[in-house]
């Protein structure tokens, strides 16, 4: 624990100094919930960090319900096809869905999931790519006063810009906390998404509820308020649409349906 602690503390003496005394702020989102008893851990973590509950699974409506007794944000964690088309739930939207079908569950998902605020994609990294699953998601939230996470699972994502382009509030995933398990990849990517804050006044980092990054988690979020870097629910990050929401495709393809 002591050299933990060394560690960090000489690590963020190299983090740049604020130019400004501008708010600097940082969203932390833990993602799977709703698989496993023993994700309950996350809990424990401070109110201000959100969780992204995958639908449709044993404990997404206890873990919602906990969540929202403690005023915590929550998401729902959809999952979307991916390009290598393994290890997919079993609700996962497809490219091959009818609008329909995609409209469906994305239903499913939010009756499951009560109390979520917003929603980001699980894996996603094929259907993120295309314009119309897209468009479909984003009507979707737009009906339902839903915001979108884009968790930029592929560098070729439409995602954040379709939801803008259809007028819901939006924002991007900045760094992967525990893309790799262990401590030491772990602090590394804590303190890269600190100097992103820094850097560009807030940033976002997504993690998982493993044991490791759960406790890693518990020791240090205490020094983001120590280098003026707040932690806030994610929704505070959240970007209003700067210009009017734009027909969709989907839209625009009922329109010519109906002449």
């Amino acid at each position: 624990m002591r050299i933990t602690l060394l560690v960090l503390i000489l690590t963020l003496c190299w983090l740049p100094a604020q130019a400004n005394t501008r708010p600097v702020d940082v969203a932390i989102i833990i993602d799977d919930m709703g698989n496993k008893h023993q994700d309950a851990t996350a809990f424990n973590l401070p109110i201000n960090v959100t969780f992204e509950i995958l639908p449709n699974k044993r404990l997404s409506r206890v873990f919602a319900e906990r969540a929202n007794a403690q005023t915590r944000e929550i998401i729902i964690h959809m999952p979307m096809e991916s390009l290598a088309g393994q290890r997919q739930e079993d609700d996962v939207i497809l490219a091959s869905m009818s609008v329909e079908q995609m409209q469906t569950s994305l239903a499913r998902a939010l009756q499951s999931v009560p109390y979520a605020v917003g929603l980001n994609n699980h894996m996603g990294s094929k259907l993120t790519q295309l314009a119309l699953p897209m468009e479909v998601t984003m009507d979707f939230l737009l009906q339902q006063g839903l915001y979108f996470l884009d968790s930029r699972t592929t560098d070729l994502t439409l995602a954040e810009t379709v939801a803008r382009e259809s007028g819901v509030p939006a924002v991007k995933r900045n760094v992967f906390l525990d893309h790799n398990a262990d401590i030491a990849s772990i602090r590394e990517q804590f303190f890269r998404l600190m100097r992103l804050a820094k850097k560009y006044g807030q940033a976002v980092g997504i993690a998982h509820p493993y044991p490791q990054t759960l406790q890693f988690l518990a020791e240090n979020l205490a020094y983001l308020d120590d280098h003026g870097i707040r932690l806030v629910k994610l929704s505070a990050l959240v970007a209003e649409p700067t210009t009017p929401a734009t027909p969709s495709a989907l839209r625009l393809a009922r329109a010519s349906q109906s002449e």
